[in-house]
């Protein structure tokens, strides 16, 4: 039920928040159906367009699904939403610089990692990626998701969990946000391409040999030439 001291405060949002409370402390697992609205009614002492309201903001936050005639439940976390970068200015010098920072500090770590890690078959995928970003070169096409998939397969040749997981959120923001500024360029900078693939190979080079430092150095020389290139993307 509402706390009478509540009564000034928007009464879906107070609900969305009690109910949100109850999933973010794990009171309400992944899974678990919600009270059907009359008892949530009946619970907070409200009607039912105000209960309507507030599933509506817990589904618009991930939180839980509707299914109709079925029920609402709570849903699994997204890890890729756990950690939010929002929308900026990608064409501005300085974002791309702080952004390139963040993803620099994850996939140099991470690579160094993988050298030390790598099992034989993540060793495969790596190489299995890097042909792929060759072949759509030689396609002529940029391999911006040939290039993701090299960079994931060696997160994933960490054997970490948590580098995989803050992968896949940067991929699903910072990333794309480099990806649309390079596909608006005018022209196709090739031996910006063939640069880069010459630095995946050293990459590679240092990962098949169980190399953690030259590996790190190879990714680190990758990025920061990386910028550079996406500074010359801008130019007109």
């Amino acid at each position: 039920m509402i706390n009478n001291s509540s009564a000034s405060v928007h009464l879906p949002d107070e609900i969305a928040n009690q109910l949100s409370h109850l999933i973010q402390s794990k009171q309400l697992s992944p899974g678990d159906r919600l009270p059907s609205e009359r008892d949530l009614c009946e619970q907070f002492s409200v009607s039912r367009p105000v209960i309507r309201e507030a599933l509506s903001r817990l589904k618009s936050e991930g939180l839980v699904c509707i299914k109709r005639g079925v029920g609402v439940f709570v849903t699994e976390p997204d890890p890729r939403e756990a950690f939010k970068i929002q929308d900026v200015d990608i064409d501005e010098k300085t974002t791309i610089t702080q952004v390139m920072e963040l993803i620099s500090t994850v996939e140099v770590a991470a690579t160094r990692l993988a050298a030390a890690r790598r099992t034989a078959d993540d060793l495969k995928q790596i190489r299995r990626c890097l042909l792929g970003m060759e072949y759509a070169i030689a396609s002529d096409r940029l391999g911006d998701e040939e290039d993701y998939e090299f960079h994931q397969a060696i997160v994933v040749a960490t054997h970490n969990p948590y580098f995989d997981t803050l992968s896949q959120h940067l991929e699903h923001t910072a990333r794309r946000m480099i990806r649309h500024l390079r596909s608006h360029t005018k022209t196709r900078h090739t031996n910006l391409i063939e640069a880069v693939q010459a630095e995946h190979q050293a990459i590679y080079n240092a990962i098949q040999a169980g190399d953690p430092v030259a590996a790190e150095r190879a990714a680190r020389d990758h990025l920061e030439n990386a910028e550079k290139r996406l500074i010359k993307y801008m130019k007109p």
